[in-house]
């Protein structure tokens, strides 16, 4: 553990977000006993060599990118699950609705904007999204059935074999490249 290293006060987690060389984020961590000139000449060498850094205050299970793609995967997950939705219509609500917007503003921007700003928009949304939030249920449990259904779901798509997942994985990286040419711009 950090807790025994002689330089813990040196210590940082710099957490990349795959693949690192189209996708900037990385979230630094410090430990407990970090010395906060360690974060801030770790987040001005990441700004130095072109990364976005993100500081998270303390150590979390998942940091915070994983937690957020995992509340995604979980509601997701849920909504095929119960009969809601497919798994071809859930992706469609993310690459032609929330990640359309979320690849130019995060989720508090979007609130802000979406009213007359954020306290505005508490103001009329918050017991429904409590409403809605309060029905989200436990954690999925992946059962075999669960992940075989969704599994079949994609493959139709895109075959679960080497040749089609890497030209797949091929096609994001060229529509990442892109994306991240396009918000330099910015």
């Amino acid at each position: 553990t950090a807790c025994a290293l002689k330089h813990v006060k040196q210590c940082i987690v710099s957490h990349p977000v795959n693949p690192t060389y189209y996708v900037p984020l990385v979230e630094l961590v410090p430990h407990p006993e970090t010395q906060p000139s360690v974060v801030e000449k770790t987040y001005a060498l990441m700004k130095r060599v072109g990364q976005v850094p993100v500081k998270l205050i303390r150590e979390i299970d998942g940091f915070a990118l994983n937690r957020i793609q995992y509340a995604i995967i979980g509601e997701a997950w849920r909504l095929v699950t119960e009969g809601i939705i497919s798994p071809e219509d859930v992706d469609l609500v993310m690459t032609a609705g929330l990640g359309m917007r979320y690849a130019f503003m995060g989720p508090f921007e979007t609130i802000h904007l979406n009213a007359e700003g954020t306290k505005n928009y508490c103001e009329r949304y918050a017991v429904g999204m409590k409403r809605v939030l309060s029905s989200f249920g436990p954690p999925p449990e992946f059962r075999d059935d669960e992940i075989q259904n969704i599994h079949q779901a994609l493959s139709r798509r895109i075959p679960a074999d080497p040749e089609h997942l890497n030209a797949r994985r091929h096609d994001r990286d060229v529509y990442l490249a892109a994306l991240a040419k396009l918000k330099k711009k910015m």
